[in-house]
């Protein structure tokens, strides 16, 4: 940039402020237009794909510049914080005709990803949670906020992955931190793609509720980010709720990794919420219900009393079908009083919106007789909190009419008989237009000029037009030419311009007192913000009671019934989303069931049979249940789990490096050292990203490990059938498969499981279905026989002796590795005591070739092939 001394004060006073947010895009606003300077107009023209011109075009220090025309500011505000940037707002604090010399401008705001007031439809039951963090003696305080709602939560974790995971399940896009936040724990968050934000310092001035925090570490957390959001705004906040704490194992622990693996909220295939639970259980009829919805499947209830009585609302709902309907339709018309509280409180509300408002507390005495109907203890509860808030419905119908324009400062938004003054001028403006137009039928009858027109504009006031045809008719002494046009000329009269001076007086008095006056009604509905939150919370609370009573009459779900101890039993139980997906009635049942003696169900059986299925089905129904819906099952039996662990699917972990093999085992690690005998273990072909025997020793040696140490009950998919034989060995093992059959040399999936383990892999058959030729099919099957005569016919326990894993790193996977090699890697052949000292000649040579062959330095299909030679030689 060229020295401030060759600058115009304008441009200074731009450089100054461009100075104080040297991080985002400032929009300086300049008559009817923002323009961007400098790299912002460089940048910025490509971003938004504006035509990129200059301020100085002659001069040697020419200024790149763009712009935008003030009324469609919003517009390029969403794109640049869409794509992460963040965006400081010049305006103009004073009128720039009573302005002397140059205009005043300030930032009034500051747009970052995190502060977005974003209301559209395709985000209406959207969270946009911006997160603080501080860092604290080995300890994390995490805070976030939803700016737009005024919800505000803080909690405290132990470690930087607890901390990751939280910030992933929150979907922050910005978190904020202070200048002395150590850089080892920002970088991994910004790699996430959230925006890291500092401040400088915290503002102590701010009026804010620290009441139901008891924890220093998270009142300075809350504290930074209250700091933050003043900072940036610029406004009142008043609508931002008192800080609520909570413990992330108060709750049924996800992490995200988990979460995305059951689709509770992104499908896995196409990344949107069709095909996923949130989109089955999604039956909500306002936006804060959908929210709220989300919210609870985020983190599920461990709290039983509190669970039951969820069910027994969803089953009132459910036993009073044409009550809930009509509910329902009063539901359809509660807009989403929450972020209209923040609107108020923000000072962006305008009369269409009040009217949104009043209209939403007009449906709520209609609720209230609703409710109180169906007669139920429980849901009476519910009612009892229902607060009205009658007296902003009233004040909104008495003073704000019933279709107001947009704008607040073009009149036309209070009613007639609100204030009398205000109606004084209404009459007199009115008035004053209907003398114009009695002015107009005079004239034209005077003067014979029968096209004779009465105008105006801002710069000449009321004016009387004349056609050039018709000049000579205009009378000599009583018009006063003003303007001439191409085709007429512009007269005004003394009569016409002291009526102009009444009109003109009325409108603009009158536009000013009507702007006083919204203001007035505005502070009025602010002060009861809190009142319209309570009402949104229990209205959204029994938003989505109703839901889950519409799909689980619907979809036939019965309500789960919680045990204490180490049982469970699902009859015929369904997987949600596949059903629904299906839409036929083709989705097969199965039985899931564990006694006080299982801990683990080994599940065999063939590629695409539906295991995968199973395993999701499972922990989706216990989700299910934790939140309070019913669950898709002929009947359910079960704990209260404290977390779910998933190992499901392969991907690598860019972000970190991992390949996917460590992702495997990372996730495989967690699980082992923080899973509870209360905990649910979702393991699906564990060990399959390394070589077979590697793969083979560790899921045998990590299945021993849960039967011995964690007790959790664990559902562990495998195509290793060799694990099978751990049934006889472990106490708490138990196979069951996924049943296949063949007709004809076809594959048939009977997605039925059975008890005991499954009779073979069918991966050939697979491999059909999926069209490989047939050349590969045929040597494929000649090779399998090849090993099956060769291969261990069983397996014990202590061939490998499993330790525990103790930290995710890579020399975790080593040592786990190592032990499975030395402490005796599994035989190619049965041990019947056999040497080379009484085998032939021939066999010899094998087995020796056999004992200096480096096993894990070839490739798969070299070690086959080895495989086939000797057993040729060994023939």
């Amino acid at each position: 940039m060229p020295q401030k001394t060759k600058e115009t004060p304008m441009m200074q006073q731009y450089l100054d402020m461009k100075k104080e947010n040297p991080d985002a895009f400032l929009l300086y606003r300049v008559g009817d237009f923002y323009e961007m300077f400098y790299d912002d107009a460089i940048k910025g023209s490509q971003i938004l794909e504006l035509t990129l011109t200059s301020r100085n075009k002659k001069a040697d220090d020419d200024i790149p510049m763009c712009g935008v025309p003030h009324r469609a500011i919003q517009g390029y505000i969403d794109t640049l914080v869409d794509k992460g940037y963040k965006v400081a707002i010049c305006d103009q604090l004073e009128d720039p005709k009573l302005a002397e010399g140059m205009v005043k401008r300030g930032i009034t705001r500051i747009v970052t990803p995190g502060t977005v007031m974003d209301e559209s439809a395709n985000t209406a039951t959207e969270n946009n949670y911006i997160t603080s963090i501080v860092y604290e003696k080995n300890r994390f305080g995490l805070a976030y906020a939803d700016l737009s709602t005024g919800e505000v939560k803080v909690t405290s974790v132990n470690n930087s992955m607890d901390l990751m995971n939280e910030l992933q399940n929150l979907s922050t896009k910005e978190s904020v931190v202070s200048k002395s936040f150590p850089q080892k724990y920002a970088d991994p968050i910004k790699r996430l793609g959230i925006i890291v934000s500092t401040i400088e310092e915290l503002d102590d001035n701010f009026t804010y509720d620290y009441s139901r925090i008891t924890e220093e570490l998270q009142v300075t957390t809350v504290k930074t980010l209250i700091s933050y959001l003043m900072e940036t705004q610029m406004r009142s906040l008043d609508h931002l709720k008192s800080a609520e704490t909570y413990k992330t194992t108060a709750y049924l622990s996800m992490d995200h990794t988990a979460q995305s693996n059951l689709e509770l909220f992104k499908n896995l295939r196409t990344n949107k919420k069709s095909g996923t639970l949130l989109w089955l259980l999604d039956e909500t009829k306002t936006a804060m219900g959908g929210r709220l919805l989300k919210q609870w499947l985020s983190r599920p209830l461990l709290n039983q009393s509190e669970l039951e009585k969820r069910q027994h609302i969803l089953q009132v709902f459910m036993d009073n079908y044409f009550q809930r309907l009509s509910f329902q339709d009063y539901l359809t018309k509660v807009y989403d009083l929450e972020r209209l509280a923040g609107r108020v409180a923000y000072g962006t509300v305008n009369g269409r919106d009040l009217i949104q408002l009043k209209t939403s507390l007009e449906q709520v005495p209609k609720i209230k007789e609703i409710l109180l109907d169906i007669g139920d203890y429980d849901l009476n509860s519910y009612v009892e909190q229902i607060d009205e808030v009658s007296d902003v419905r009233d004040l909104i119908e008495k003073a704000v009419v019933d279709e107001p324009p947009i704008s607040i400062t073009g009149g036309g938004v209070i009613k007639e008989g609100y204030n009398e003054q205000l109606d004084k001028y209404t009459d007199a403006s009115k008035n004053g237009k209907k003398w114009i137009a009695e002015l107009r039928a005079h004239e034209q009858e005077v003067t014979g000029i029968s096209n004779l027109k009465i105008g105006y504009n801002k710069v000449f006031g009321y004016y009387i037009e004349v056609t050039k045809s018709n000049i000579e008719k205009v009378p000599e002494g009583r018009y006063t030419r003003k303007q001439t046009l191409t085709n007429a000329e512009r007269y005004i009269t003394p009569e016409l311009k002291d009526k102009e001076s009444l009109i003109l007086e009325a409108e603009d008095k009158s536009q000013a007192l009507e702007h006083q006056l919204f203001a007035d009604i505005r502070k009025s509905v602010k002060e009861q913000i809190r009142r319209i939150q309570a009402l949104a919370n229990i209205l959204s609370q029994l938003d989505v009671l109703q839901s889950f009573a519409v799909i689980s009459e619907t979809y036939h779900y019965v309500a789960p019934k919680f045990v204490d101890g180490h049982s469970l039993n699902i009859v015929n139980g369904r997987h949600p989303v596949v059903e629904k997906v299906l839409s036929n009635n083709s989705y097969i049942p199965n039985d899931v069931f564990f006694d006080d003696k299982t801990d683990i169900l080994l599940i065999t059986g063939p590629n695409m049979s539906g295991k995968s299925t199973y395993m999701r089905q499972m922990a989706l129904t216990v989700i299910m249940a934790q939140i309070g819906c019913f669950v898709p099952a002929e009947s359910a039996t079960m704990p209260i789990f404290d977390h779910i662990f998933t190992r499901i699917g392969a991907a690598d972990d860019l972000i970190s490096g991992d390949s996917t093999f460590m992702v495997e085992m990372r996730e495989a690690n967690d699980a082992l050292k923080n899973a509870t005998k209360n905990s649910l273990i979702i393991f699906d072909e564990i060990g399959r990203g390394t070589a077979t025997y590697d793969g083979m020793a560790l899921a045998q040696a990590i299945i021993e490990y849960i039967d011995k140490h964690v007790k959790a009950m664990t559902m562990f998919s495998t195509h290793y059938h060799e694990l099978t034989e751990l049934e006889s060995q472990l106490p708490g093992v138990k196979n069951v498969h996924v049943d296949a059959s063949e007709e004809d040399g076809t594959l048939v999936f009977l997605h039925k499981v059975l008890s005991g383990p499954a009779d073979k892999s069918y991966g050939i058959h697979v491999a059909k279905l999926a069209g490989l030729p047939e050349e590969v099919l045929s040597r494929a099957d000649t090779i399998l026989s090849s090993l099956e005569d060769t291969a261990p016919k069983h397996i014990k326990v202590e061939e490998v002796k499993s330790k525990p894993v103790v930290e995710s790193t890579s020399s975790d996977v080593e040592k786990i590795n190592d032990s499975a090699n030395e402490e005796s890697q599994l035989s190619l052949f049965p041990e019947v005591g056999v040497t080379p000292k009484k085998l032939n000649k021939g066999e010899r040579k094998v087995v020796t070739e056999l004992q200096n062959q480096d096993l894990m330095g070839v490739t798969p299909i070299d070690a086959i092939n080895l495989l086939y030679k000797w057993q040729k030689e060994l023939k």
